[in-house]
C-alpha cells in the first residue's frame, strides 16, 4: 500500500523522483510512517490522530492536502513554548514536539491527487502497532529505492536467519549465564552490568535489522534479570548508542537510527509500561550512532573504538548530512564488541571498478592472487584486523563460495591474525518473508581469537530440522578437521592433460546450430562430415541434449567462405565481431570460420565436467565423450 502511494505521488510530482529531489521524497515517506506508527501507539494523543486531522482539515478534492501535512510537520519541529510566535495553526498545536531533526529542514510536501489522498487515509487506518521495528526499516527502504519498490522487503533478513548469527555469536552465552545465575542477586547484577557494556556493530547495517533484533533480544534478557531482582520497572541500562553500524547509502542509515528508536520505545512499553515509555520517548534524541560511508574504506576502530575514545565529531542533527564517523562516545566503556551482519556478496565478475579497488586496498599488500575474491571477503578481513585490537568476535552471513574452491585461500590470512572459526552454519537456502525471495545459498561463519573449547557446526537435516555438532576444530571448508588448504596450482603435479574451460564461439549464434537449423541448411553429406560437430555445454551434457556447431579448420576456411550455405553464416560472424566494442573480439573478424577461443583440435577423446550444476547432486556430473565432440 505504501508502494501505491509512493508511485501515485510521483505521477503528480515527477520532479520528486529525480536524483536531486529523491532525498526529499525519502524523508517525506519516513515522516509519514513515523506519524502512522506514533498515532497508533499513543505517542500522539488519541484525541488528535494524524490521519483523522488530515482527513478533517484537507479538502476532499485534495487541493490543500499538502498544506495540511506541511503544517503538521512544522508543528512537530517547533517547541511548545515557541509555537505562538511561530503562528502554528490551532488544529496542529496539539501535536507534540518530536525533534531528533526528523521534521527539521524543508517541510515541503508533494501535491496529492484524490487517489493519493485516499491511499494516505487508508494506510493510516491500518493497525500500525503490529508493525515490528525489524521490518519497519526494510519497509521504508523498499519504498525509497526504485529497484526494491516492486517487492517490499526484498532484501529483508528474516528474524530466524538473523538469530542464526546472533545466538551462537553471543546471545546463547548470555542466556546460559542467566540460567546459571538463577535468583542470585549478585550474579544477576554482574550479568546486567556486563550487558550494559556490550557493543553490537554491523558494518553493513542497511536499515538496521541485525541491530534491532540484537537490541530486542538483549532487552528481553535484561527484563528477566530485573524481574528476578524485583526491579521490573527499572529503566534499561542498555544504551542505544552501543548499537553501531555503517551503511553506504544515507537514507537506510537514517532509517536504521529511526528503527532503533522505535525498538527502544516498544521494549519500554513491553517491559516498563505504556506511561513510563511515553514520558521518556519525546523529544527524540539527536545523537548519531549510525555512520554513512564505505565500510571497506573506513577505519572501524574510529567508529567503534575499544575504549570509547577516539576522533569524534559533535553532531546535533539526527537526520541531516551523514558523517563518515561516529559522533558520540559510548555511555559504557570497556565491554565486548560483537560484529555481525549480512554484507554484500559479489563475485569478481560482477564487481565494478570501485569495488575492486576496495578489495585491492585491503588485500594487495597481503596476497598476490586476491582478484578472484568475493566482495564479502573484505568484511571478513576487516573484522579480523579489528579483532586484533579489541575484545571482539564476528559473524557474517556470506555466500557459500567463501568456503569453497579458489576463495578458500583467504582463510590463512584470517587465521594469521590469531582468529579461528568459532562456529559455522553450513550451506542453506536463503529465505525471508519477502514475496520475491533471494535465490542464493549461504553460510554463516563466526570468527574469534578466543573461541570456546567446543566449536559448534550447525547444519540442516533432510527433514528441515537443525543439527548441531560439537567439534574440536572447524576448518576453512566448514568441516570438522585440521586446517588443510587446497591451493591453486598453475602446473600439474604429474604428467596429465590440462583441464581447461571449453571453447568460446563469440559468434552471435552463427556457428552454433540447433537440430532445426541442420534440417533447414540441408548440407551435403560430405560437407556435414567435414564441418559439423556435436557440441555440449553444461546444460546439454547433463540433459543429454546435443547441439551442433560449424568446426572448420584453417585449411578449409577459403572453401567454407565461398560455400553458398555456410559462407553467409561466416560473413555474419565477421560482421558481428567487427561491430563489437572490444578490440580482441574485433581481431577475431580475421578468422570468422572458427571459434574465437578454440581450446581443442576437435579429434580428441574428451573427459567433460559440467562447470554449472545443481547443488542437490551428490556428485559433479562428468563423462567420457567420443572424438569429434566439442566442449
Amino acid at each position: 500500500r505504501l508502494n501505491r502511494l509512493y508511485v501515485e505521488l510521483l505521477k503528480d510530482n515527477p520532479d520528486w523522483g529525480t536524483a536531486e529531489r529523491r532525498p526529499d521524497m525519502n524523508h517525506f515517506m519516513a515522516r509519514l510512517i513515523f506519524c502512522f506508527f506514533a498515532e497508533d501507539t499513543d505517542i500522539f494523543h488519541r484525541s488528535y490522530r494524524f490521519t483523522d486531522t488530515v482527513e478533517k482539515m484537507s479538502e476532499r478534492d485534495s487541493s490543500n492536502t499538502h498544506e495540511v501535512i506541511s503544517e503538521l510537520f512544522r508543528a512537530m519541529n517547533t517547541k511548545i513554548a515557541d509555537r505562538k510566535e511561530a503562528g502554528i495553526a490551532r488544529w496542529a498545536d496539539p501535536f507534540p514536539y518530536v525533534n531528533g531533526e526528523l521534521f527539521s529542514g524543508s517541510i515541503e510536501v508533494p501535491r496529492f491527487s484524490r487517489i493519493a489522498r485516499s491511499y494516505l487515509l487508508h494506510i493510516g487506518s491500518l493497525d500500525w502497532t503490529r508493525i515490528n521495528p525489524d521490518i519497519f526499516g526494510s519497509m521504508i527502504q523498499a519504498v525509497a529505492d526504485d529497484e526494491e519498490r516492486g517487492a517490499l522487503g526484498m532484501h529483508y533478513t528474516s528474524v530466524p536467519n538473523i538469530l542464526k548469527v546472533l545466538n551462537p555469536l553471543f546471545l546463547d552465552d548470555l542466556r546460559e549465564k542467566l540460567a546459571e545465575a538463577g535468583d542470585n542477586p549478585r550474579k544477576l547484577l554482574n550479568l546486567r552490568n556486563r550487558m550494559a557494556k556490550i557493543r553490537v556493530f554491523d558494518p553493513a547495517c542497511g536499515s538496521g535489522n541485525f541491530l534491532v533484533i540484537a537490541y530486542k533480544q538483549m532487552r528481553e534478557i535484561e527484563a528477566e534479570i530485573n524481574r528476578r531482582r524485583g526491579e521490573a520497572s527499572r529503566k534499561s541500562d542498555i544504551p542505544l548508542t552501543n548499537f553501531r553500524g555503517i551503511e553506504l547509502r544515507d537514507f537506510p542509515a537514517e532509517v536504521a537510527r529511526l528503527a532503533l528508536i522505535i525498538a527502544e520505545f516498544q521494549c519500554d512499553v513491553l517491559y516498563r509500561g505504556q506511561q513510563l515509555a511515553l514520558n521518556e520517548f519525546l523529544p527524540l534524541n539527536a545523537e548519531n550512532w549510525i555512520t554513512c560511508g564505505n565500510a571497506l574504506r573506513l577505519d572501524w576502530l574510529s567508529i567503534c573504538p575499544p575504549t570509547g575514545t577516539g576522533v569524534k565529531l559533535v553532531g546535533d542533527d539526527l537526520f541531516a548530512t551523514p558523517l563518515d564517523q561516529a559522533q558520540i562516545d559510548f555511555e559504557n566503556e570497556g565491554g565486548e564488541t560483537y560484529i555481525c551482519g549480512n554484507p554484500p556478496y559479489l563475485g569478481s565478475t560482477w564487481q565494478d571498478e570501485e569495488q575492486k579497488a576496495d578489495l585491492q586496498a585491503i588485500f594487495d599488500h597481503r596476497k598476490k592472487s586476491w582478484k578472484s575474491l568475493d566482495y564479502v571477503a573484505g568484511w571478513f578481513m576487516k573484522a579480523a584486523d579489528y579483532g586484533t585490537q579489541t575484545n571482539a568476535a564476528a559473524a557474517f552471513v556470506s555466500t557459500n563460495s567463501i568456503c569453497q574452491g579458489q576463495q578458500v585461500p583467504i582463510w590463512p590470512l584470517i587465521f594469521a591474525t590469531g582468529h579461528e572459526i568459532a562456529f559455522a552454519h553450513t550451506s542453506f537456502k536463503w529465505a525471508n518473508l519477502a514475496s520475491h525471495k533471494a535465490g542464493v545459498t549461504v553460510v554463516i561463519v563466526g570468527i574469534s581469537r578466543h573461541p570456546a573449547r567446543a566449536r559448534r557446526l550447525y547444519s540442516i537435516a533432510d527433514d528441515g530440522g537443525a543439527i548441531v555438532k560439537d567439534c574440536e576444530h572447524i576448518n576453512a571448508y566448514l568441516v570438522s578437521g585440521p586446517d588443510i588448504i587446497v591451493e591453486k596450482s598453475s602446473k600439474p603435479r604429474a604428467e596429465q592433460s590440462e583441464m581447461t574451460f571449453g571453447s568460446k564461439p563469440v559468434d552471435g549464434g552463427h556457428l552454433l546450430l540447433s537440430h532445426a537449423d541442420l534440417l533447414e541448411m540441408d548440407l551435403p553429406e560430405i560437407d556435414s562430415k567435414k564441418w559439423l560437430r556435436p557440441i555440449f555445454g553444461s546444460d546439454e551434457f547433463i540433459g543429454g541434449r546435443a547441439r551442433y556447431c560449424l568446426w572448420i579448420d584453417d585449411g578449409d576456411a577459403e572453401e567454407a567462405l565461398a560455400h553458398p550455405i555456410v559462407g553467409p553464416r561466416l560473413q555474419a560472424v565477421r560482421s558481428m565481431r567487427l561491430a563489437s566494442p572490444k578490440i580482441p573480439t574485433q581481431r577475431g573478424a580475421a578468422w570468422p570460420h572458427r571459434f574465437d577461443e578454440r581450446r581443442q583440435k576437435g579429434d580428441e577423446l574428451v573427459i567433460a565436467v559440467a562447470a554449472i550444476s545443481s547443488e542437490n547432486r551428490d556428485y559433479l556430473p562428468c563423462g567420457l565423450l567420443p572424438p569429434g565432440t566439442i566442449i
